[in-house]
Parts: structure tokens; C-alpha cells; sequence
């Protein structure tokens, strides 16, 4: 998938997050792309949504629970939170979200710098697989994909969605 239908899935996700927060009376959210496809996909919707604070990152590498088995990776970039998280609405925002792990991981770290009043998770796509209870609030694309097939987001320019089977080597992983 090109990076025209890419911006045309973030958009629909702008307006539906426009909607959302209005539903709740939120004006001034602040928003957390999750390191790095997430930082991309929350890129464009800081823009479009037009919100005031500075975009935050998440990297969430010390925070996974498969820490210990896959290893830490050698470029961690830190997490940059550059406006007070407590009692504020977040939007937080990643790229796939499948077995909620990722999005696990990125709460603990937000609780670390604070207790925010809310949490809306976007994500620009949702697959099967869920092993924690953690639901989008907010969907770019659901594509229906076999077993073992994978998706993922690549960029930051142009930004594509790769469909494929995981290689030999990712299995091993």
C-alpha cells in the first residue's frame, strides 16, 4: 500500500479522533507516537488535528515483557515527553497494534512520568492476535490476513505498507 492511501487511512483517523474528542469534551489533548512507526503515523495526525503541545515519543524498548528473550537493541533512543502527563487526555498512537504488548509496555512508561485523566489509542492498523485485553479506539485499516502472514509500516518517507510471510531468519525470532 502506497503512501497516498497511507495519508488517506490517517486522515479518516483524524476526523474520527476530531469526533471523539469532541463526544468527550476534550479541547486540549496531547499526543505520544510510540517509537517508530507509531512517531510517524502520530506525526501526521498532530498536524492534522492541529494540537498545540509539542508531539511526544515513546520508546518502550526497557518496558517490553520479551526484554530478556529477544535482546535489547543496540540504537535506543530515548523517550521525550515534553509536556506535563498528569491529569492531561492522551492520544496515544502506533502503527500495528496486534497482541497489545506494545501498547502494555507504553502505558507503564507514560505512568512513569505521571497519571494522565485519559488514554485514546489510535492506530493506523489492528490485527488478529490479541493475548492482552487492549482495544483500539480509533482504526486506521483491519485487513484481513492468513496465519503467519505479517503487516508493518515502513518510512518515515515515503511511508508503505509492507504485506508479506515472515522469512526464515524473523521466524527464529
Amino acid at each position: 500500500m502506497q503512501e497516498k492511501a497511507i495519508v488517506d487511512l490517517i486522515d479518516g483517523m483524524a476526523a474520527e479522533l476530531k469526533t471523539r474528542l469532541q463526544q468527550n469534551h476534550i479541547t486540549d489533548p496531547v499526543m505520544i507516537g510510540i517509537h517508530t512507526g507509531g512517531v510517524w503515523v502520530a506525526k501526521q495526525l498532530h498536524q492534522t488535528l492541529d494540537i498545540s503541545e509539542e508531539l511526544g515519543t515513546l520508546n518502550i524498548s526497557f518496558y517490553r515483557d520479551d526484554f530478556s528473550r529477544i535482546g535489547l537493541n543496540p540504537q535506543v533512543d530515548p523517550s521525550n515527553i515534553p509536556f506535563e502527563v498528569e491529569n492531561r487526555h492522551l492520544i496515544l498512537v502506533d502503527d500495528v497494534l496486534q497482541t497489545g504488548r506494545t501498547i502494555r509496555a507504553a502505558m507503564n512508561e507514560i505512568f512513569d512520568f505521571g497519571r494522565p485523566a485519559s488514554i485514546m489509542l489510535a492506530t493506523l492498523i489492528e490485527k488478529d492476535g490479541r493475548e492482552l485485553p487492549i482495544v483500539a479506539d480509533v482504526v486506521g485499516m483491519k485487513p484481513t490476513l492468513k496465519e503467519g502472514d505479517y503487516i508493518s509500516l515502513t518510512g518515515p518517507s515515503p511511508l508503505t505498507l509492507v504485506f508479506g510471510k515472515p522469512s526464515k531468519d524473523s521466524e527464529a525470532q
